[in-house]
């Protein structure tokens, strides 16, 4: 094995022949072989200082161990984890794996890369699984012999320097468009016209803004492509179709969706359909004669992936869609074909997908177009999946995916998946958050209040949504009537649903809408904001939910904290226990403004919060500025709507009595102000949208 560069980063490589001498240099670190082992030090303090201590392979024909030995507090990375941000002292699998509720050690997003509090981080760079060990050494196990294994890419520096060339070797981060950062509405029982019609009349009854509303359960369920009852003349399986083929009656559950969405856009709400990379396994005695004929011509033209003895792979029983063949996207035929069938969905106005599952491979012996086996693809098939949708969209349109691998943050945004509406699981869709985003996924999203079982409790609801308005993405979702938590439902009417108005008719609250009123207006009070912090996650790699860590590297009192996150300066300390109208909250270096008591704190220490019943601890840090797009009153929680292409007030929060801000959105506006005291330089580069500048806040 050697070290060598390629396209200036540092792979180790386990094919090539030992060529390189006893000593390496490599920027500002040198590698020094000893036998079979290499040390990697600091070029300004080589022998006090050694980033690695040791590195070695210990291999035989069917495992190698990669040891390496080095000091460190904390190991951050590898994908969404739900049980922990900081890996140090864990045994993990990297591993796609689908998991309903209380997901524990698995995840449906896992990354193979690290990065450690000692300064190098580390990209495996497979698909295969691997299992990686933090105790006293790293060790990485790998399937196969010293020669059959992948190039490992070491990455040396601070904690972002890490992950902004972790994501640049990756692939570039692709910025969702603006609207995709608005509230997102969706239940899994909205399954006809009327449905929809019906919530968004309830979003405009109740005052609640929303930019996209999902449908998951819009198809027949059985090609997923085409809209539940409508009437059509059965092809060939070959090709797909257009709108002009359909037809919908008053009496069918979709009466006209193409007039739905263009309704849907007017009212400023984007629309996204579910979709599942199967080829469905009809229930008993039930007929669909394109989706068989879609089934024979998928076989008959090895658009599906095959077991090894030449038969259609098929998903086992006891998974999720037992019985049903799955897509080889590695095959461009397969590709063109699917997508075909798909392409009237986006020319009717659809504006992008959530793609969910895709954690379909059970079996090593099963072979993809390309040569793949499912060794290769229990990891890269929701990978092959995924990307295949994000090519198919093409531009301002968006994925909304359960499932990853590396390279997830070209397709965003990442949605946390399936939790039950408990406290326990509240607080590990928080660590999973902020730990999909230290492995380099920017965009991110949860349910609030969780998807299954019983209802959240009305706290429990009310926090996760306070937490939720200074997530990525913002949105509530809800598991079907009739599902596995169905014999525990608390409605007696059936309804399930996570909206605000279904959560305070079962609990009798009539003051939860008023309340949340104003977390959903905050949300779009805040877009300028977040729109920013996105436009900078694009062009760096970073996440816009950021592990304290990320931003304060050499404070390690940070390691550990896994219930406070980074939103830009803004330091969010969300309430994860019942019955707390306060928490204590570390506070890092600078002082910090308490953002809705205005009280100012001094950091590198633990404060106790203020009391807080309707709001979280938030924190803004000082020279640090907070856009914002306010209506009249110039009050935080103010009515803008839900159009996020216009502003009612730009304003800017100016915090403490120094500092600068750089602001950039969609319009063309690029903004530089500076002040100290009274005296403020505001600097247009681009753009005329007037400002105002705050130097307190209200609400």
């Amino acid at each position: 094995m050697i070290f060598y560069c390629r396209d200036d980063k540092l792979v180790l490589n386990f094919q090539k022949s030992d060529l390189n001498s006893e000593v390496y240099e490599y920027k500002n670190i040198v590698i020094k072989k000893k036998e079979k082992r290499y040390g990697i030090y600091s070029k300004k303090a080589e022998q006090d200082m050694p980033i690695i201590e040791s590195l070695e392979a210990i291999s035989d024909s069917q495992c190698t161990r990669i040891v390496i030995k080095a000091r460190y507090n904390a190991v951050f990375g590898l994908g969404e984890r739900f049980d922990a941000v900081n890996q140090a002292g864990k045994d993990r699998t990297v591993e796609v794996i689908e998991k309903f509720c209380n997901q524990g050690e698995f995840t449906y997003c896992p990354v193979p890369f690290f990065f450690t509090d000692s300064g190098f981080g580390v990209y495996i760079d497979t698909l295969k699984v691997c299992r990686i060990r933090f105790h006293d050494n790293i060790t990485i196990e790998m399937e196969g012999s010293l020669d059959e294994l992948p190039e490992l890419v070491f990455f040396f520096g601070k904690h972002d320097e890490i992950l902004m060339n972790f994501s640049k070797l990756t692939g570039q981060v692709k910025l969702p468009p603006k609207w995709a950062f608005g509230s997102w509405v969706s239940a899994n029982r909205w399954n006809n016209q009327a449905e929809i019609d019906k919530q968004v009349a309830l979003l405009k009854e109740h005052g609640f803004p929303a930019s996209v509303l999902v449908i998951e359960a819009w198809s027949d369920e059985a090609t997923f492509y085409l809209w539940n009852e409508t009437k059509y003349k059965e092809n060939d399986g070959s090709k797909g179709f257009s709108y002009t083929d359909f037809e919908f009656d008053n009496d069918s559950l979709w009466q006209d969706p193409k007039a739905m969405i263009d309704k849907l856009h007017k009212d400023n709400i984007r629309l996204v359909l579910w979709q599942i990379p199967a080829i469905k396994k009809l229930e008993e005695g039930r007929v669909c004669l394109q989706h068989e004929r879609d089934w024979e011509y998928a076989v008959k033209n090895k658009l599906v992936a095959f077991n090894i003895d030449g038969t259609p792979y098929t998903i086992p029983e006891g998974h999720w869609f037992a019985g049903s063949m799955i897509p080889d996207f590695t095959n461009p035929e397969t590709e063109k074909w699917w997508f075909e069938k798909r392409q009237y969905l986006l020319d009717m106005g659809v504006d992008g997908f959530k793609t969910d599952g895709g954690e379909f491979i059970y079996k090593d012996d099963i072979v993809f177009s390309d040569g793949k086996t499912g060794r290769e693809m229990q990891n890269g098939y929701v990978k092959s999946y995924v990307e295949a949708y994000e090519r198919f969209i093409g531009k301002d349109r968006v994925l909304f995916s359960r499932a990853g691998y590396t390279g997830q943050h070209k397709c965003p945004i990442q949605w946390a998946g399936d939790q039950e509406s408990t406290w326990d699981e509240f607080r590990s869709v928080i660590k999973a958050g902020l730990s999909i985003g230290l492995s380099g996924v920017p965009y991110w999203s949860f349910d609030i209040g969780g998807f299954a079982g019983p209802l959240p409790s009305v706290e429990l609801y009310e926090r996760a949504t306070q937490m939720a308005v200074f997530a990525p993405v913002m949105q509530w979702h809800s598991e079907p009537v009739g599902g596995q938590f169905a014999e525990i439902m608390p409605s007696s009417e059936g309804i399930n649903d996570r909206s605000p108005w279904n959560i305070a008719r079962v609990y009798n609250d009539e003051g939860l809408i008023k309340r949340l009123n104003f977390h959903y207006n905050l949300r779009y009070n805040l877009i300028p904001y977040i729109y920013n912090e996105a436009i900078k996650s694009h062009k760096s790699g970073l996440p816009m939910m950021r592990h304290l860590a990320l931003n304060y590297p050499e404070d390690k009192n940070t390691y550990n904290i896994e219930d406070e996150f980074m939103l830009g300066d803004l330091l969010i300390a969300p309430i994860v226990h019942e019955g707390q109208d306060r928490r204590e909250v570390y506070l890092p270096e600078g002082n910090w403004i308490d953002l809705w008591s205005q009280k100012s704190y001094q950091g590198l220490k633990w404060i106790t919060s203020e009391a807080y019943e309707d709001r979280i601890p938030v924190y803004i840090k000082e020279g640090s500025a907070l856009a914002l797009n306010l209506g009249d009153s110039l009050k935080l929680g103010s009515d803008v709507g839900n159009n996020i292409n216009t502003y009612e007030n730009l304003c800017f929060y100016l915090a403490g009595k120094q500092g600068t801000t750089h602001f950039e959105d969609d319009r063309g506006n690029d903004i530089i102000i500076t002040w100290k005291d009274d005296d403020i330089n505001i600097i247009r580069n681009s753009g005329s949208e007037p400002v105002k500048i705050l130097r307190s806040l209200c609400s």
